[in-house]
């Protein structure tokens, strides 16, 4: 499988670092091409997050429209927007592709490929509800980075994890995870 990853500059690159792990650590995963838009980077390095290197990933830059995965004949079966800010949400909400990132998910929509979006934000305005039910309605899966707790997690990985998990079962990769009934006493 070939994946995109996106990071937006939206808090929580946590969830960016642990998915790229997961998918490095997966041998159902091929490629994972890789796109960070302008202020992606000084997030994560503002909130302390390490994004992690493979040979698995090929970096392009958010400005390279010549860049495969700006294509519907490039081969990429997915693309996850995490952490996604409301504004990417809402520029591809609109059909706005001035950014590769943007341009990708118009791809994955077009192609009627999975496209999710790791929504960062708190609350949500009218506008937000609006652009994610736009699209939803086009394809797209919208997966807040909202946490649970009957896993009982013991630290901020572990909570976090309970949303990269999601994620990756939504990419129908197969990896261990929270069961809910599998752990019950």
């Amino acid at each position: 499988m070939n994946i995109v990853v996106a990071i937006t500059a939206a808090s929580g690159a946590i969830y960016a670092r642990q998915l790229l792990e997961t998918l490095i650590a997966s041998t159902e995963v091929e490629r994972i091409a890789l796109v960070y838009s302008t202020n992606a980077r000084k997030v994560a390095e503002y909130e302390g997050v390490a994004i992690p290197r493979s040979a698995k990933i090929e970096e392009y830059d958010n400005g390279d429209m010549f860049a495969p995965i700006a294509s519907g004949s490039a081969r990429w079966e997915a693309m996850v927007v995490v952490p996604s800010s409301v504004g990417t949400v809402g520029r591809v909400a609109s059909g706005i592709s001035q950014t590769l990132i943007e341009r990708t998910a118009d791809v994955m929509l077009k192609e009627r490929r999975k496209l999710i979006f790791v929504v960062r934000e708190t609350p949500y305005s009218l506008v937000h509800l609006r652009n994610m039910t736009t699209l939803t309605e086009a394809g797209a899966v919208i997966l807040p980075a909202t946490p649970s707790f009957y896993s009982l997690p013991q630290d901020v990985e572990a909570v976090c994890r309970t949303v990269t998990e999601r994620i990756v079962a939504q990419l129908g990769i197969c990896s261990e995870r929270y069961e809910w009934g599998a752990n019950r006493q």
